[in-house]
């Protein structure tokens, strides 16, 4: 097998897996080798009944203290019985498997696995897999991979097609030079393919993925090299000068701005008055007040005769940041339009004859601002929201709408300046570590499942006195893996104890854009009072109103993720809450978590983070989606990112290119970062 086969040519992978696969990104060999596990589930020793804690997945032997019994709930069939052994008792229930009520008799001895949870306020195991004791035996203390699925793809369906490819696949020579493997200390590229998905103990897991997180960082940092080399102190046509008009807004503003506001509008008007194009990026915590510098640059490019643009993420937040523009800047003569993918096709026509032929100053809007068939009349300024979201090589389409435009990027994400250096190499760097004087600290709390009821009288007495409230679950749909809460379930539950005078919707990205914006709408006007969503709100939605964020199960996000989610509450003149509430009550969650109970400063939880998180953390769930790497995390992974942005350092562009020759896969990685045809 070669990296460019179909996964049809696997035994076992049919058409309706292929199917299944594709719905996963896989469509080839390569790809498939490249779905690394998400976590490793490793079998324990038997363990006592009575030492059993809420969120553990254990292994227990005993017998059932009488016949199994079977109630039906809606669609549900719910076998369930005692199940004991000589320290105590625990309940026991499995869904929509009757065969049991005749397979598990009372007095046999049997070995069970399953996730401990809490149920009216007893502790349960739900859908535990019966092992035979061969079974136990052959997996004790191994580490099993467990992979991100979809519906219909099993575990072991996903798990067989790799070790099938693996068994077969011709794996291409090491694309890192030896010395490079040599000096960093890094296991050969097959060897660590091999080890990441079937690692035989802790270390070699470790190894193996230092490899692929310091060749993820090494082949980013190339990219970023090659642009840094093409790009800097490139001349540009475009002089942009602050003027009056900046002025006036800034008086106008029900605000002074804060020293790292300050700090940054003058390195941006810097920039542009220097008569080379700027690539810069503002980096401000989650409230900062990046939004008024992006405002400030756009009427600059405005004020001097050019047209600007500000791509954002969502098409809420398009809409609520035209609002704003419009507000502001149409009193100082400045023309503003909204462009997004849900307009009617005659909203959009219009739109883009206006950009065109230069009837408007400043355009907003999400992806649809770099379709093809969108021209600008003359576009000095880009400014692009959550850089993560859109990816290096997006901004590269949106530059070449202009001729060399220059580049402002937002990010809210909480990098400390070392690591942003390099990872955003292709820009200069500024921060705005100063939270607006007006805002109010979120008052944050951490507490176990028996504080929901507490929690429901508090969001309740919050929408009395006016506010709206996030719920955030961690999944969309129940799944035989996961306890975690289910967004639909949930907001049919929260619907039955809340009073019906009370709107409760919910939200998931598995929704139509359509609805999601419908949904996203109606909460940013008030229309609906509480709001359970997936992490689908982490960016994209600005609702001042919005008073309490709670969120299930937090013990299954990064503390970065957790940070960036209460960033949406905080934002208007009244005290905001966070409750983070964990399903798993363990002392080092609950010492997670209270780093985000002590602060809500984003640079200061990204630290404590990555001080928490040692070699052993690793096997749990990583990060979420952090910029463009599929395994690397840029806190955990600091020190092989630093390793692996000198390495790439030491190469000439000659040695680049000669080893993009010698390797496609290199070569079309570099050139989808970069954006550009390389060789």
């Amino acid at each position: 097998m070669t990296a460019k086969d179909s996964i049809r040519c696997i035994k076992g992978v049919g058409e309706k897996s292929e199917k299944l696969f594709l719905k996963l990104g896989i469509t080839t060999v390569e790809e498939l080798l490249a779905f690394y596990p998400r976590e490793y589930d490793i079998f324990t020793k038997i363990q006592p009944i009575a030492s059993v804690r809420e969120g553990d997945t254990v292994i227990l032997e005993g017998s059932f203290a009488a016949k199994l019994q079977m109630t039906s709930v809606r669609n549900l069939r719910i076998i369930s019985g005692n199940f004991r052994d000589s320290s105590g008792q625990i309940r026991v229930s499995w869904f929509n498997m009757p065969y049991l009520l005749r397979s598990l008799r009372p007095g046999m001895h049997y070995i069970i696995r399953g996730r401990i949870v809490q149920k009216n306020g007893m502790l349960q195991m739900a859908q535990p897999k019966i092992l035979s004791r061969e079974e136990y035996a052959n997996q004790l203390g191994k580490l099993q991979p467990v992979y991100p699925l979809t519906a219909g793809l099993t575990n072991h369906a996903v798990t067989k097609a790799v070790t099938q490819a693996l068994a077969e696949y011709e794996f291409p020579s090491d694309f890192l030079p030896l010395e490079i493997r040599k000096k960093y200390n890094l296991m050969p590229h097959k060897k660590a393919v091999r080890t990441v998905h079937f690692p035989e103990s802790r270390e070699a897991y470790a190894m193996a993925r230092s490899r692929l997180v310091f060749e993820e960082f090494f082949l980013f940092s190339l990219a970023l090299h090659r642009m840094k080399k093409t790009k800097n102190s490139k001349p540009s046509e475009y002089i942009l000068t602050a003027g009056e008009k900046a002025d006036v807004l800034l008086e106008e503003l029900p605000y002074q701005l804060t020293q790292g506001q300050e700090n940054a509008w003058k390195d941006i008007q810097k920039d542009m008055e220097s008569g080379f194009v700027m690539n810069r990026l503002i980096q401000g915590d989650v409230g900062s007040g990046k939004t008024v510098i992006a405002m400030l640059a756009l009427l600059c490019a405005a004020g001097s005769g050019h047209q600007g643009a500000l791509m954002v993420p969502t098409e809420v937040l398009a809409g609520q940041h035209y609002e704003e523009f419009c507000r502001y800047l149409e009193p100082l003569g400045i023309r503003t339009a909204l462009l997004t993918g849900s307009m009617t096709a005659a909203a959009k026509r219009e739109a883009s004859r206006q950009i065109a032929e230069g009837e408007v100053d400043i355009i907003i809007g999400t992806h649809a601002l770099i379709q093809e068939k969108v021209a600008y009349a003359d576009l000095a300024l880009i400014v692009t929201d959550e850089q993560h979201r859109f990816g290096v090589r997006q901004r590269e389409t949106f530059a070449d709408k202009g001729k060399s435009p220059h580049m402002l990027v937002m990010s809210a994400t909480p990098i400390p300046r070392t690591l942003a250096i390099i990872l955003y190499g292709d820009l200069d760097v500024s921060v705005i570590d100063v939270l607006p004087a007006d805002r109010l600290p979120i008052k944050n709390c951490v507490v176990g499942t028996n504080y929901r009821p507490q929690a429901y009288r508090f969001m309740e007495k919050q929408v009395r006195e006016g506010h709206q409230v996030y719920v955030i679950c961690p999944m969309v749909e129940e799944s035989e893996n996961s306890e975690a809460e289910n967004v639909i379930d949930y907001t049919n539950s929260l619907r039955e104890v809340l009073p019906d005078s009370l709107k409760v919707e919910f939200l998931h990205g598995k929704m139509k854009p359509v609805q999601k914006n419908e949904i996203m709408e109606a909460f940013s006007k008030g229309m609906i009072d509480i709001l359970v969503s997936t992490t689908v709100i982490e960016v994209g939605i600005n609702v001042p109103n919005a008073t309490v964020m709670m969120i299930e199960n937090a013990e299954r996000f990064g503390l970065a993720q957790l940070h960036q989610l209460r960033g949406r509450v905080g934002r208007g003149a009244a005290q905001s809450y966070c409750i983070f509430m964990a399903g798993n009550t363990s002392k080092e969650t609950m010492e997670r978590l209270r780093i985000l109970e002590d602060s809500n400063d984003g640079f200061y939880v990204a630290k404590e983070d990555l001080r928490l998180r040692g070699p052993g953390d690793l096997f749990g769930k990583r990060q979420s989606g952090e910029l463009l790497f599929r395994m690397a995390d840029i806190y955990q992974d600091a020190k092989e990112l630093q390793q692996a942005n000198e390495a790439a350092g030491l190469l000439s562009q000659e040695e680049v290119r000669l080893l993009c020759k010698k390797y496609d896969s290199l070569r079309q990685k570099i050139e989808q970062y970069t954006g550009e045809v390389f060789l």
